[in-house]
């Protein structure tokens, strides 16, 4: 660790070693030579000659098949010094270890074959490693679902207590958001190309010229390129680089994926506030420096401040697609360097976040039964109504005692900070003709959720199921989590 310049704390505090890899200059620069032995295989193969003799041999493909990991770095360094231009230093530094080949790197291509080649081939791995962590989170979420779908809880609209749901049910509204990001995530994954070898101006003008106007070889060189690399196709047309509304596609599923993330945060805060739920706090956490008593929820806090930034952050390759001149200008590289990146790096650190969170989440039922019994009494008054009507009562004057009553009960708990009495009032009134244990057979909070437990029990056998069995080689990765 560097003491003496900044450091990102993508890096240092949130993002994981493996996605910090996919965007190291090691996994850039090796990729970079697979894409020339790529090329240069491809040539080979298609009989690139030069008065009958063949311009590329296979010497030459195993010279640089044998160097693609170990880069001479220094080489690169120093020879950039004087020419200015990263791609072809690296073809100096890679032909001083290959002399065979070293006329051949690079033959027929621009510097966008390698870098915007790359870009899409690291943006897809990375996009992977996102997607083993969502569909991780959601398999927690279907874990914690499954234990407290009958679990009853108040709801909230307007953050007002509502309709009383269960804490199952809730993290299916959780789960649902991250199973949309997953299906757009394997979408867009799914669309991705690679650009080919197209030219300066993608018209592979280099290539008319290398194979002497043959255009059923020409044909054969992007979807050569792309087997090699692992993928169906490239994109049918370009201009010298791939179009930028593909990373904005990419940076819109990370935005969408920080988004649901953010939302369920929230909701962590709100009810570890109400003491119902709190997320993991290991022994010897300090809450607070000041306060020692307290336990913040600093990891959905965590959650929430990258999530921020990711959703901020999508704005850039928008702007850079729409900015675009013609067949390219440079104006994208600088900002691509940085917001692809790190969209990625925050993103693998909200995941790390969300599985650490939901895999040690604590519910506190006692508390949960406290808050429900002070706001049911408001919410049974119809049931209660209905029983005293079967007893002999007047709806409408049983209609107009209970708003009345209701209103009597909400001032005592508001105005005197008082428990909510509204079940005392009622049983007192002989209109009603019901004895308090009669009324409390109609608090029971099971009798409140609806069909909540069987919509969770649905949702996980019918939705959620399928995804983790089609995903059950990627599961059972757990998260550790820096300071």
């Amino acid at each position: 660790m560097s003491t003496d310049r900044y450091t990102s704390p993508l890096s240092e505090r949130y993002a994981s070693k493996e996605m910090q890899y996919i965007f190291s200059q090691d996994m850039k620069f090796t990729t970079w030579r697979k894409l020339w032995v790529a090329l240069a295989e491809t040539e080979m193969e298609l009989g690139l000659s030069e008065n009958g003799k063949p311009v590329i041999t296979q010497d030459m493909i195993d010279e640089l098949k044998e160097h693609i990991s170990d880069i001479n770095y220094e080489v690169a360094k120093e020879r950039e010094k004087l020419v200015r231009h990263d791609v072809m230093s690296h073809v100096y530094a890679y032909g001083k270890q290959c002399p065979k080949a070293a006329g051949i790197i690079h033959l027929g291509a621009t510097s966008c074959y390698v870098g915007d080649n790359t870009d899409i081939i690291v943006m897809n791995e990375a996009l992977s490693l996102v997607h083993k962590k969502l569909v991780n989170v959601i398999s927690e979420l279907s874990v914690f679902a499954e234990k407290y779908k009958d679990q009853p809880t108040l709801a909230f609209t307007h953050f007002q207590p509502a309709q009383p749901t269960t804490v199952g049910k809730r993290a299916t509204l959780w789960m649902q958001e991250f199973l949309m990001d997953l299906e757009d995530l394997e979408y867009v994954q799914g669309s991705l190309k690679l650009l080919g070898s197209k030219g300066t101006t993608g018209t592979q003008a280099s290539f008319k010229e290398l194979f002497d106007g043959d255009q059923d070889t020409i044909d054969k060189i992007d979807p050569m390129i792309a087997e090699k690399m692992g993928f169906n196709s490239c994109y049918p047309v370009s201009g010298q680089t791939y179009s930028r509304k593909v990373d904005t596609r990419v940076l819109n599923i990370l935005a969408g994926i920080a988004a649901s993330a953010h939302k369920m945060s929230n909701d962590i805060r709100l009810l570890q506030h109400l003491k119902e739920v709190e997320e993991p706090f290991e022994k010897n956490q300090i809450g607070s420096s000041a306060m020692a008593y307290k336990r913040n929820p600093m990891r959905s806090e965590r959650i929430a401040s990258l999530s921020r930034y990711v959703m901020a952050d999508a704005l850039n390759p928008a702007i850079t697609s729409s900015e675009q001149w013609f067949e390219r200008t440079l104006d994208d590289s600088a900002n691509k360097r940085i917001s692809v990146p790190e969209g990625f790096l925050a993103v693998d650190g909200i995941l790390d976040l969300c599985l650490n969170v939901v895999d040690g989440l604590v519910v506190y039922p006692k508390v949960i039964y406290k808050h429900f019994m002070a706001e049911i009494p408001f919410m049974a008054t119809e049931n209660i109504m209905m029983d005293a009507v079967k007893a002999g009562g007047n709806r409408q004057e049983l209609h107009e005692k209970i708003r009345t009553l209701s209103m009597e009960a909400a001032k005592t708990v508001k105005e005197e900070g008082k428990d909510n009495n509204l079940v005392e009032l009622i049983a007192a009134d002989p209109a009603f003709g019901l004895t308090r244990e009669q009324i409390e057979e109609r608090l029971k909070p099971e009798l409140y959720v609806g069909c909540a437990p069987r919509q969770v029990e649905v949702f996980l056998r019918d939705i959620i199921r399928p995804v983790l069995d089609k995903n059950k080689a990627v599961l059972g990765v757990k998260a550790e989590i820096s300071v």
